[in-house]
């Protein structure tokens, strides 16, 4: 898997469409409970950092991640923190090996894809860090060819829902026009800003989770398995669904 925050080299094949997948609470289900690992260590950070008493570090964290997508980026702009040591007490402090196991069905539906025509990529506000230990607990890495992440050493920060982070992500997975782009994520906000640039999104609302009122894009599926039927031009016709 390329993770070069460039272009990727001269394999690009520029008649293919592009298929961004996020990674968290996508590629594997929101019950992992990753999340709520992360909000704990995310509050804490804010604690020990700004001083805070724990009541205003929730209430702050959840400010910052509904202004910004991420919380870091409020951290980064209002408080001038260091990424990487936010990046080292979160998100390389999550215990993932204990949690994040491989999913058969998850490489089954990607095995399915036919590559020959779409392009398997990877878009997370994560940092490289946590997105390459999440494919890799999950036993996914070859079917992706690269990664789109935030990159915590480059301030500002970039991340969904801004613009440039879907043109960051074009850019790198070598695809020019917005028709060329599909995505699946599980974020409202993600999936609506995909769309208004013009890309084909899905957004993941698992069984779960309550519908939105409006919902955020064309597409709406309940698991990742709804590809098959949603894009089914991307599926190899040899390959029958399985449960």
């Amino acid at each position: 898997m390329d993770t070069e925050k460039t272009t990727v080299n001269g394999a690009t094949s520029p008649q293919r469409q592009v298929f961004f997948f996020d990674i968290d609470n996508c590629l594997y289900p929101r019950s992992a409970k990753v999340q709520d690992l992360m909000a704990e260590l995310i509050d804490r950070y804010f604690v020990t950092h700004l001083s805070l008493p724990w009541e205003d570090a929730v209430r702050l964290h959840k400010e910052y991640y509904q202004n910004y997508g991420l919380a870091i980026e409020g951290l980064v702009r209002h408080h001038q923190i260091d990424p990487l040591d936010y990046n080292a007490k979160v998100d390389d402090a999550l215990p993932l090996d204990g949690i994040i196991k491989p999913r058969p069905e998850l490489k089954k539906l990607l095995a399915d894809i036919d590559r020959s025509k779409v392009k398997l990529w990877l878009l997370t506000n994560a940092y490289l860090n946590h997105a390459k230990r999440v494919v890799r607990l999950l036993e996914v890495e070859e079917f992706f060819e690269g990664v789109t992440y935030c990159d915590y050493s480059s301030i500002p920060l970039v991340c969904k829902p801004q613009t440039d982070m879907y043109h960051k992500a074009m850019r790198q997975a070598g695809v020019e026009k917005y028709e060329d782009c599909f995505f699946v994520d599980d974020s409202y906000q993600n999936c609506k800003k995909a769309q208004e640039l013009g890309w084909t999104v899905a957004h993941l609302v698992e069984d779960d989770i309550q519908p939105p009122k409006t919902p955020a894009c064309k597409y709406q599926i309940r698991h990742l398995n709804d590809l098959r039927t949603t894009f089914p031009q991307f599926f190899k016709t040899d390959s029958p669904e399985t449960s």
